[in-house]
């Protein structure tokens, strides 16, 4: 599988989504991952345009799906219409039988949509009523929410939260970089049109795939991930901070997806073993959303990214 194909759709995601490096890198490292991702930031950071960008690279059926408070479940899954002249009833698929699905602000939704969306995110298919249907081998979730706007908003549930691989969080851009965005914004304005490229077929996804999950994997550091996931659950025996600070540590899922996303990493960094390096790199994004403060954590100003820094620091490195 030539690594260059991943190479080119990287540069390319990096031309469209300016000053963002870090979210084109795990945009890619959640196709490899095959993994749901959630997008946070505040409005006008390209979010969207990112996934939509993501969506252009790679061979697949697209939809956006806009939440909103008045959607329901059949809005996402689909449900059984009569058909008179059979006297029958025929399901018709909803917009979740897509490839490639971008949730746009996911956290605007009521529970049973949410529901929904949970076991196609977890099982791979949808339940309407007795019957269920099987989503597409590639199928990939990528959501976005605003963390500023409260009003109409129905925070994710913990369960759900845990079937996203990664959580990124994006901020404001530099000065230098917003420069850049003008000009491109003004040039695509004026041109009408966007770069193109070439689509990675979901053959190659499906084989770059199974290249990561063959990459060596030492030992020693199996149980350094291991162990990082054990600091958020027996927190007494690695500081008395860390005590005060979490209520909950994360679930076994949390442990599989720091694996498969370091062995995207390393992959996409054309090495044939995981590294310490890339354990560490993809842990924040992993843990993020899954780590459940405590109230003292908040009141004191400690936000989830301190908890995985300070654990990355107390746990011994093989």
């Amino acid at each position: 599988m030539p690594l260059s194909r991943f190479e080119s759709l990287k540069n390319y995601l990096n031309l469209v989504i300016l000053g963002q490096p870090c979210l084109t890198e795990n945009l890619l490292i959640a196709l490899l991952a095959d993994g749901h991702l959630l997008v946070e930031g505040p409005p006008g950071l390209a979010k969207t345009r990112a996934v939509k960008a993501l969506c252009d690279g790679v061979e697949g059926d697209f939809h956006r799906i806009q939440f909103t408070p008045d959607l329901l479940p059949a809005d996402l899954t689909g449900t059984d219409i009569y058909r008179a002249q059979t006297a029958t009833f025929e399901f018709e698929a909803g917009p979740i039988f897509h490839n490639l699905i971008l949730a746009d602000e996911i956290n605007r939704a009521p529970a049973k949509v949410q529901s929904a969306l949970l076991e196609a995110m977890a099982e791979g298919q949808v339940t309407v009523g007795k019957n269920s249907y099987q989503l597409p081998e590639l199928f990939l979730v990528m959501a976005t929410q605003n963390p500023l706007e409260n009003e109409g908003t129905y925070p994710l549930p913990e369960a759900q939260l845990d079937r996203f691989l990664m959580h990124l969080n994006l901020d404001y851009p530099s000065a230098e970089t917003e420069l850049e965005i003008l000009r491109l914004s003004r040039n695509e304005a004026m041109t009408k049109t966007m770069p193109q490229i070439e689509n990675l077929s979901q053959e190659e996804i499906f084989a770059a795939r199974n290249e990561a999950l063959q990459l060596y994997l030492a030992e020693p550091l199996e149980n350094y991930i291991v162990d990082i996931v054990m600091a958020t659950r027996q927190t007494h025996k690695y500081s008395d901070e860390l005590a005060k600070w979490l209520d909950y540590g994360v679930s076994p899922r949390a442990t599989q997806s720091i694996e498969r996303c370091a062995r995207a990493r390393a992959w996409l960094h054309n090495r044939d073993f995981v590294s310490p390096e890339d354990i560490q790199a993809v842990t924040p994004n992993v843990l993020r959303h899954r780590l459940l403060l405590s109230y003292q954590a908040q009141a004191e100003g400690i936000s989830r990214d301190d908890v995985i820094h300070h654990i990355l620091s107390l746990v011994a490195v093989p």
